[in-house]
């Protein structure tokens, strides 16, 4: 990351931390109060991560701020997305990643579908690395940090009071990257996941007609907000009609989706097939 970029985020960080002082509030009820985690708080505060302009705007109003000082924090932001950036950020990918890093972190209910790309909070950290190698101009350091974030991320799927939901289809489980082995390897992750009290992961097999052809892959947070995924890149939206939209489509394609013994068998099944070829492969 480029030293005046960094600058800036710290000038913000320090701002935002001045403010919540002066108000006398703790980071904790900050973060409740702005619906986001507390580690937002605390990265944003020590100029480690750039909020989006959604979660300035939370922290604002959970802070109290008039439209001047408001005005002024947004202005700040501003001065760090335009600051000169020699680098990437921890997550691989771009500042506002981290923000939808976070967007995730602190639901308490995560429903995610994807089509082509394994859900980030699934991934083995050899897929992850793949996920990122496949980034122009990326250097090992990078895709080392990212992969280490990535794997740090998938710590929520254990915490007690959480639900994850992921749907995939079946073309999820067969476009692989690297070698039989690492998805053989990623396979075995999956069905240990399944396993989770605080997990469910459906599949919709080839043999199902979809309800509607995915474009994309999307996450929901809560109820709150939806991670929208692009090619270039990931969005946050809280609209209430596009948030309504992306929930009955969840609901379209969870309905479509095996779940349990059967869903199990569908990925033992995948499973002895890359064994196969892999066994090919090695002939």
């Amino acid at each position: 990351m480029g030293s005046e970029r960094r600058e800036r985020m710290k000038a913000l960080g320090a701002r935002l931390r001045g403010l919540r002082a002066e108000v006398g509030l703790t980071g904790a009820v900050v973060a409740q109060r702005a619906g986001v985690g507390q580690p937002t708080v605390s990265k944003v505060e020590n100029g480690r991560m750039v909020p989006s302009a959604d979660v300035l705007d939370r922290l604002s109003r959970a802070l109290g701020l008039g439209e001047p000082t408001a005005g002024e924090v947004r202005d700040l932001l501003a001065a760090v997305e335009t600051a000169s950036d020699s680098g990437q950020s921890a997550d691989g990918v771009t500042s506002a990643g981290m923000a939808v890093d976070e967007e995730v972190r602190s639901a308490r209910l995560v429903r995610s579908f994807q089509c082509v790309v394994l859900p980030a909070m699934l991934q083995s950290a050899e897929y992850a690395r793949h996920v990122f190698e496949s980034a122009p101009g990326v250097t090992p350091e990078v895709v080392g940090r990212a992969v280490a974030a990535r794997v740090e991320r998938q710590s929520v799927l254990y915490e007690p009071g959480r639900e994850s939901v992921f749907v995939l289809t079946e073309a999820v489980l067969r476009t692989w990257p690297g070698s039989p082995a690492l998805m053989l390897a990623q396979l075995d992750r999956l069905l240990a996941v399944e396993s989770l009290s605080t997990v469910r992961l459906g599949v919709i097999p080839w043999r199902r007609p979809v309800p509607v052809l995915p474009r994309h892959g999307f996450t929901l947070c809560d109820r709150r907000a939806v991670v929208v995924e692009a090619f270039d890149g990931e969005r946050v939206s809280d609209g209430s009609g596009e948030l309504a939209s992306y929930e009955e489509m969840f609901g379209r394609f969870e309905q479509a989706a095996v779940f349990g013994g059967e869903g199990r068998e569908l990925l033992l099944h995948v499973m002895q097939e890359f064994r196969d070829l892999g066994d090919a492969i090695t002939l």
